[in-house]
Protein backbone atom coordinates (compact mmCIF):
# COMPACT_ATOMS: atom_id res chain seq x y z
CA UNK A 1 0.00 0.00 0.00
CA UNK A 2 3.57 2.00 0.64
CA UNK A 3 3.73 2.75 -3.25
CA UNK A 4 -0.16 2.67 -4.17
CA UNK A 5 -1.09 6.68 -3.00
CA UNK A 6 2.58 8.18 -5.10
CA UNK A 7 1.40 6.11 -8.41
CA UNK A 8 -2.30 7.29 -7.92
CA UNK A 9 -0.63 10.75 -8.46
CA UNK A 10 1.78 10.47 -10.40
CA UNK A 11 -0.99 8.77 -13.34
CA UNK A 12 -3.61 11.50 -12.77
CA UNK A 13 -1.13 14.25 -13.03
CA UNK A 14 0.01 12.78 -15.98
CA UNK A 15 -3.67 12.49 -17.69
CA UNK A 16 -3.30 16.43 -16.17
CA UNK A 17 -0.60 16.64 -18.63
CA UNK A 18 -1.99 15.05 -21.46
CA UNK A 19 -5.03 17.35 -21.24
CA UNK A 20 -7.48 14.70 -20.67
CA UNK A 21 -7.19 14.90 -16.81
CA UNK A 22 -11.04 16.59 -16.90
CA UNK A 23 -12.33 13.43 -18.42
CA UNK A 24 -10.11 10.44 -17.80
CA UNK A 25 -9.51 9.99 -13.52
CA UNK A 26 -7.47 7.32 -12.21
CA UNK A 27 -8.56 5.78 -9.33
CA UNK A 28 -7.48 2.96 -7.00
CA UNK A 29 -9.86 0.22 -6.97
CA UNK A 30 -9.88 -1.38 -3.54
CA UNK A 31 -11.64 -4.16 -1.59
CA UNK A 32 -14.24 -3.54 1.06
CA UNK A 33 -12.13 -4.90 4.05
CA UNK A 34 -10.43 -1.32 3.61
CA UNK A 35 -13.48 -0.46 6.00
CA UNK A 36 -15.18 -1.94 8.74
CA UNK A 37 -17.50 -1.11 11.33
CA UNK A 38 -17.45 -1.06 15.30
CA UNK A 39 -20.64 -1.59 15.73
CA UNK A 40 -21.51 -4.13 13.30
CA UNK A 41 -24.26 -1.81 11.63
CA UNK A 42 -23.81 0.10 8.75
CA UNK A 43 -23.58 3.83 10.80
CA UNK A 44 -20.66 2.28 12.44
CA UNK A 45 -18.58 2.83 9.32
CA UNK A 46 -14.77 3.83 9.24
CA UNK A 47 -11.64 2.86 7.72
CA UNK A 48 -9.92 0.50 9.15
CA UNK A 49 -7.52 2.02 11.98
CA UNK A 50 -3.86 0.31 10.85
CA UNK A 51 -4.67 2.29 7.29
CA UNK A 52 -7.05 5.01 8.31
CA UNK A 53 -4.20 7.75 7.65
CA UNK A 54 -3.54 6.70 4.10
CA UNK A 55 -7.03 5.96 3.22
CA UNK A 56 -8.03 9.76 4.63
CA UNK A 57 -4.95 10.72 1.57
CA UNK A 58 -6.68 8.72 -1.03
CA UNK A 59 -9.98 10.32 -0.48
CA UNK A 60 -8.78 13.55 -0.28
CA UNK A 61 -6.86 13.19 -3.38
CA UNK A 62 -9.53 11.70 -5.05
CA UNK A 63 -12.03 13.97 -4.41
CA UNK A 64 -10.36 17.28 -4.86
CA UNK A 65 -9.65 15.97 -8.80
CA UNK A 66 -13.60 14.71 -8.64
CA UNK A 67 -13.09 10.59 -9.31
CA UNK A 68 -15.14 8.51 -7.63
CA UNK A 69 -14.50 6.07 -5.19
CA UNK A 70 -13.47 2.39 -6.36
CA UNK A 71 -14.80 -0.54 -4.50
CA UNK A 72 -14.75 -4.23 -5.10
CA UNK A 73 -17.60 -6.05 -2.89
CA UNK A 74 -18.04 -9.66 -3.01
CA UNK A 75 -21.22 -11.21 -1.16
CA UNK A 76 -19.43 -14.56 -1.55
CA UNK A 77 -16.65 -13.83 0.04
CA UNK A 78 -18.46 -12.60 3.93
CA UNK A 79 -19.84 -15.83 3.70
CA UNK A 80 -16.60 -17.81 2.81
CA UNK A 81 -14.51 -16.33 5.78
CA UNK A 82 -17.23 -15.78 8.37
CA UNK A 83 -18.35 -19.53 9.33
CA UNK A 84 -21.46 -17.74 11.21
CA UNK A 85 -22.43 -15.42 8.57
CA UNK A 86 -26.17 -15.97 7.30
CA UNK A 87 -26.13 -17.90 4.39
CA UNK A 88 -29.34 -16.32 3.30
CA UNK A 89 -28.20 -12.77 3.94
CA UNK A 90 -25.54 -12.73 0.94
CA UNK A 91 -28.24 -12.72 -1.84
CA UNK A 92 -31.29 -10.70 -2.87
CA UNK A 93 -34.45 -12.80 -2.45
CA UNK A 94 -34.70 -11.60 1.53
CA UNK A 95 -34.35 -15.04 2.84
CA UNK A 96 -32.09 -13.82 5.43
CA UNK A 97 -34.17 -11.84 7.36
CA UNK A 98 -33.98 -7.38 7.39
CA UNK A 99 -31.38 -5.81 9.59
CA UNK A 100 -32.32 -2.50 10.81
CA UNK A 101 -30.12 0.22 11.70
CA UNK A 102 -31.72 3.58 12.79
CA UNK A 103 -34.14 4.03 10.13
CA UNK A 104 -32.70 1.98 6.95
CA UNK A 105 -33.30 -1.53 6.96
CA UNK A 106 -30.72 -4.04 5.35
CA UNK A 107 -32.09 -7.60 3.84
CA UNK A 108 -28.45 -8.55 2.19
CA UNK A 109 -25.07 -7.86 3.05
CA UNK A 110 -24.60 -6.19 -0.36
CA UNK A 111 -25.95 -2.90 0.89
CA UNK A 112 -25.35 -3.14 3.96
CA UNK A 113 -21.79 -3.47 2.60
CA UNK A 114 -22.31 -0.37 0.38
CA UNK A 115 -23.79 1.92 3.01
CA UNK A 116 -21.00 1.14 5.42
CA UNK A 117 -18.91 2.47 2.69
CA UNK A 118 -21.30 5.72 2.58
CA UNK A 119 -21.00 6.30 6.41
CA UNK A 120 -16.87 5.69 5.95
CA UNK A 121 -16.54 8.43 3.49
CA UNK A 122 -19.40 11.15 5.08
CA UNK A 123 -17.01 10.41 8.69
CA UNK A 124 -14.46 12.18 6.76
CA UNK A 125 -16.79 14.83 5.47
CA UNK A 126 -16.94 13.33 1.84
CA UNK A 127 -21.01 12.38 1.90
CA UNK A 128 -21.80 13.02 -1.89
CA UNK A 129 -18.70 11.60 -3.05
CA UNK A 130 -19.28 8.91 -6.03
CA UNK A 131 -19.25 5.65 -5.72
CA UNK A 132 -18.26 2.78 -8.27
CA UNK A 133 -18.54 -1.27 -7.75
CA UNK A 134 -15.86 -2.48 -9.51
CA UNK A 135 -16.54 -5.65 -9.24
CA UNK A 136 -18.96 -8.34 -7.98
CA UNK A 137 -19.89 -11.62 -8.76
CA UNK A 138 -20.06 -15.06 -7.64
CA UNK A 139 -17.86 -18.20 -8.08
CA UNK A 140 -18.97 -21.38 -8.90
CA UNK A 141 -16.13 -24.07 -8.21
CA UNK A 142 -13.48 -24.60 -5.20
CA UNK A 143 -15.25 -23.55 -2.60
CA UNK A 144 -18.53 -25.31 -0.58
CA UNK A 145 -20.58 -22.16 -1.45
CA UNK A 146 -19.03 -21.89 -4.75
CA UNK A 147 -21.60 -23.56 -6.92
CA UNK A 148 -23.56 -22.87 -10.26
CA UNK A 149 -27.21 -22.79 -7.82
CA UNK A 150 -25.75 -20.62 -5.92
CA UNK A 151 -23.94 -18.28 -8.55
CA UNK A 152 -27.53 -18.48 -10.51
CA UNK A 153 -29.59 -17.80 -7.10
CA UNK A 154 -27.09 -14.45 -6.75
CA UNK A 155 -26.87 -13.04 -10.22
CA UNK A 156 -30.67 -13.37 -10.34
CA UNK A 157 -31.42 -11.18 -7.23
CA UNK A 158 -28.09 -9.16 -8.53
CA UNK A 159 -29.95 -8.00 -12.02
CA UNK A 160 -33.57 -7.75 -10.66
CA UNK A 161 -31.84 -5.55 -7.93
CA UNK A 162 -30.01 -3.52 -10.84
CA UNK A 163 -33.41 -2.90 -12.86
CA UNK A 164 -35.17 -1.99 -10.32
CA UNK A 165 -32.80 1.33 -10.06
CA UNK A 166 -33.83 1.08 -6.29
CA UNK A 167 -29.94 1.57 -4.89
CA UNK A 168 -29.86 1.15 -1.32
CA UNK A 169 -30.86 3.03 1.80
CA UNK A 170 -28.44 5.65 1.90
CA UNK A 171 -28.08 6.11 -1.52
CA UNK A 172 -31.47 5.21 -3.28
CA UNK A 173 -31.23 5.55 -7.32
CA UNK A 174 -29.40 4.01 -9.91
CA UNK A 175 -26.16 2.37 -9.33
CA UNK A 176 -22.84 1.91 -11.18
CA UNK A 177 -21.45 -1.71 -10.52
CA UNK A 178 -19.38 -3.86 -12.83
CA UNK A 179 -19.16 -7.81 -13.02
CA UNK A 180 -16.62 -10.11 -12.62
CA UNK A 181 -16.41 -12.08 -14.23
CA UNK A 182 -16.94 -13.00 -17.80
CA UNK A 183 -14.56 -16.63 -18.09
CA UNK A 184 -12.55 -18.67 -15.63
CA UNK A 185 -9.13 -18.35 -15.58
CA UNK A 186 -7.33 -21.46 -14.84
CA UNK A 187 -3.26 -19.97 -14.23
CA UNK A 188 -5.01 -17.48 -11.65
CA UNK A 189 -3.49 -17.18 -8.27
CA UNK A 190 -5.22 -19.28 -5.98
CA UNK A 191 -3.94 -17.49 -2.69
CA UNK A 192 -6.94 -15.94 -1.63
CA UNK A 193 -8.84 -19.13 -1.89
CA UNK A 194 -9.41 -22.36 -4.65
CA UNK A 195 -12.86 -20.33 -6.24
CA UNK A 196 -10.45 -17.51 -7.48
CA UNK A 197 -10.52 -19.48 -10.84
CA UNK A 198 -13.95 -19.89 -11.33
CA UNK A 199 -16.00 -16.54 -11.24
CA UNK A 200 -17.11 -16.39 -14.73
CA UNK A 201 -20.02 -16.76 -16.51
CA UNK A 202 -18.82 -18.66 -18.73
CA UNK A 203 -16.44 -21.68 -18.87
CA UNK A 204 -12.31 -22.15 -19.62
CA UNK A 205 -13.87 -22.77 -23.23
CA UNK A 206 -16.88 -20.28 -23.59
CA UNK A 207 -19.53 -21.96 -22.85
CA UNK A 208 -22.19 -20.42 -20.07
CA UNK A 209 -22.98 -21.84 -17.21
CA UNK A 210 -26.41 -20.96 -16.59
CA UNK A 211 -29.41 -18.90 -17.93
CA UNK A 212 -29.36 -15.55 -17.38
CA UNK A 213 -31.26 -12.40 -17.40
CA UNK A 214 -29.63 -9.21 -17.22
CA UNK A 215 -32.46 -7.53 -17.21
CA UNK A 216 -33.69 -8.54 -13.52
CA UNK A 217 -37.02 -9.73 -15.26
CA UNK A 218 -36.52 -13.56 -14.79
CA UNK A 219 -36.73 -13.96 -18.15
CA UNK A 220 -34.04 -16.61 -18.52
CA UNK A 221 -31.94 -16.87 -21.91
CA UNK A 222 -28.93 -18.52 -22.79
CA UNK A 223 -25.62 -15.81 -24.04
CA UNK A 224 -24.46 -16.87 -26.60
CA UNK A 225 -20.86 -19.16 -25.84
CA UNK A 226 -17.98 -18.80 -28.08
CA UNK A 227 -18.20 -20.14 -31.19
CA UNK A 228 -15.73 -21.94 -33.41
CA UNK A 229 -14.06 -23.42 -30.45
CA UNK A 230 -11.70 -25.78 -31.25
CA UNK A 231 -10.38 -28.78 -29.38
CA UNK A 232 -7.27 -30.72 -28.92
CA UNK A 233 -7.73 -34.46 -29.86
CA UNK A 234 -10.43 -36.17 -27.56
CA UNK A 235 -8.19 -38.12 -25.54
CA UNK A 236 -6.82 -38.18 -21.43
CA UNK A 237 -4.34 -38.76 -19.40
CA UNK A 238 -5.70 -41.35 -16.48
CA UNK A 239 -3.85 -43.71 -13.71
CA UNK A 240 -2.75 -47.02 -15.70
CA UNK A 241 -4.94 -49.57 -14.60
CA UNK A 242 -2.07 -52.38 -14.89
CA UNK A 243 -0.06 -50.44 -12.46
CA UNK A 244 0.06 -51.85 -9.45
CA UNK A 245 2.97 -50.05 -7.50
CA UNK A 246 1.40 -46.94 -6.61
CA UNK A 247 3.45 -45.41 -4.08
CA UNK A 248 4.82 -42.88 -5.96
CA UNK A 249 1.33 -41.55 -7.16
CA UNK A 250 0.72 -38.67 -4.13
CA UNK A 251 4.20 -37.42 -4.73
CA UNK A 252 2.89 -37.44 -8.85
CA UNK A 253 -0.17 -36.15 -8.21
CA UNK A 254 1.37 -33.11 -6.04
CA UNK A 255 3.70 -32.28 -9.03
CA UNK A 256 0.77 -32.27 -11.10
CA UNK A 257 -1.19 -30.14 -8.91
CA UNK A 258 1.47 -27.44 -8.50
CA UNK A 259 1.18 -26.80 -12.34
CA UNK A 260 -2.41 -27.86 -13.50
CA UNK A 261 -5.51 -26.75 -12.20
CA UNK A 262 -6.63 -28.85 -9.50
CA UNK A 263 -9.22 -26.54 -7.60
CA UNK A 264 -12.24 -28.93 -8.49
CA UNK A 265 -10.84 -31.69 -6.06
CA UNK A 266 -10.63 -28.81 -3.39
CA UNK A 267 -13.34 -29.43 -0.33
CA UNK A 268 -16.26 -28.28 -1.97
CA UNK A 269 -15.31 -28.58 -5.34
CA UNK A 270 -17.35 -30.07 -8.08
CA UNK A 271 -15.14 -33.12 -8.02
CA UNK A 272 -14.41 -33.10 -4.29
CA UNK A 273 -17.00 -36.20 -4.62
CA UNK A 274 -15.13 -39.01 -5.92
CA UNK A 275 -13.34 -39.56 -3.08
CA UNK A 276 -11.60 -42.28 -4.73
CA UNK A 277 -7.15 -41.92 -4.33
CA UNK A 278 -6.79 -43.53 -7.98
CA UNK A 279 -9.87 -40.92 -9.70
CA UNK A 280 -8.30 -38.00 -7.82
CA UNK A 281 -4.80 -38.97 -9.41
CA UNK A 282 -5.88 -39.47 -12.73
CA UNK A 283 -7.73 -35.90 -12.23
CA UNK A 284 -4.45 -34.08 -11.57
CA UNK A 285 -3.19 -36.12 -14.46
CA UNK A 286 -5.05 -35.36 -16.76
CA UNK A 287 -5.22 -31.50 -16.03
CA UNK A 288 -1.38 -31.28 -16.16
CA UNK A 289 -1.38 -33.14 -19.80
CA UNK A 290 -4.03 -31.21 -21.16
CA UNK A 291 -2.39 -28.06 -20.20
CA UNK A 292 0.81 -29.24 -21.46
CA UNK A 293 -1.19 -29.16 -24.90
CA UNK A 294 -1.50 -33.12 -24.29
CA UNK A 295 2.46 -33.69 -25.37
CA UNK A 296 2.89 -37.25 -24.73
CA UNK A 297 5.90 -36.70 -22.32
CA UNK A 298 3.33 -34.82 -19.68
CA UNK A 299 1.42 -38.20 -19.21
CA UNK A 300 4.20 -40.39 -17.74
CA UNK A 301 4.44 -39.66 -14.25
CA UNK A 302 7.11 -42.42 -13.13
CA UNK A 303 5.32 -45.06 -15.51
CA UNK A 304 2.29 -44.42 -13.65
CA UNK A 305 0.06 -42.59 -16.10
CA UNK A 306 -1.34 -43.72 -19.71
CA UNK A 307 -3.53 -42.16 -22.06
CA UNK A 308 -6.96 -43.28 -23.07
CA UNK A 309 -9.30 -42.41 -25.82
CA UNK A 310 -12.00 -42.84 -23.23
CA UNK A 311 -13.57 -40.13 -21.95
CA UNK A 312 -12.46 -39.82 -18.31
CA UNK A 313 -15.01 -37.63 -16.68
CA UNK A 314 -16.97 -39.58 -14.29
CA UNK A 315 -20.32 -38.58 -11.69
CA UNK A 316 -20.50 -35.16 -12.73
CA UNK A 317 -16.88 -34.43 -12.58
CA UNK A 318 -15.72 -33.44 -16.01
CA UNK A 319 -12.19 -34.44 -16.85
CA UNK A 320 -11.77 -31.18 -19.53
CA UNK A 321 -9.97 -31.38 -22.88
CA UNK A 322 -8.07 -28.02 -23.56
CA UNK A 323 -8.83 -26.02 -26.40
CA UNK A 324 -6.15 -24.82 -29.16
CA UNK A 325 -4.56 -22.18 -28.69
CA UNK A 326 -2.77 -19.49 -30.80
CA UNK A 327 0.61 -21.34 -30.24
CA UNK A 328 -0.49 -25.00 -31.16
CA UNK A 329 -2.75 -23.56 -34.26
CA UNK A 330 0.16 -21.91 -36.14
CA UNK A 331 2.64 -25.27 -35.01
CA UNK A 332 -0.01 -27.15 -37.29
CA UNK A 333 -0.39 -25.12 -39.74
CA UNK A 334 3.54 -24.76 -40.05
CA UNK A 335 4.07 -28.54 -39.86
CA UNK A 336 1.35 -28.53 -42.48
CA UNK A 337 3.33 -26.92 -44.66
CA UNK A 338 6.54 -27.82 -44.14
CA UNK A 339 4.83 -31.38 -45.02
CA UNK A 340 3.92 -30.30 -48.07
CA UNK A 341 7.18 -28.67 -48.56
CA UNK A 342 8.82 -31.91 -48.09
CA UNK A 343 6.54 -33.88 -50.09
CA UNK A 344 6.80 -31.07 -53.20
CA UNK A 345 10.98 -31.43 -53.22
CA UNK A 346 10.78 -35.25 -52.66
CA UNK A 347 8.81 -35.11 -55.64
CA UNK A 348 10.64 -32.82 -57.80
CA UNK A 349 13.87 -34.79 -56.58
CA UNK A 350 12.59 -38.26 -58.12
CA UNK A 351 11.83 -36.35 -61.22
CA UNK A 352 15.05 -35.53 -61.49
CA UNK A 353 16.93 -38.48 -60.87
CA UNK A 354 14.70 -39.94 -63.12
Amino acid sequence: MGSTFPALKNIQKALDAAGVGDRIKAVVPLNSDVYDSATGMPSGGAFRSDIRDLMVQIVRFLHSKGSPFVVNIYPFLSLQQNKHFPVNFAFFDNGGGTISDGGNHYTNVFDANYDTLVWALKNLGFKDMDIIVGEVGWPTNGAPNANTANAKRFYDGFFKKMASNRGTPLRPGPMEVYLFSLIDENMKSILPGNFERHWGLFTYDGKLKFPVDFFGKGNDRFLVGAKGVEYLPSQWCIVNPVVKDLRAMSANMEYACGIGDCTPLSYGGSCNHLRDSIANASYAFNIYFQMQGQDVRACDFQGLATITTKNASRDGCLFPVQIVSAGERITVAFAARLLVAVVVASNVMISWVS
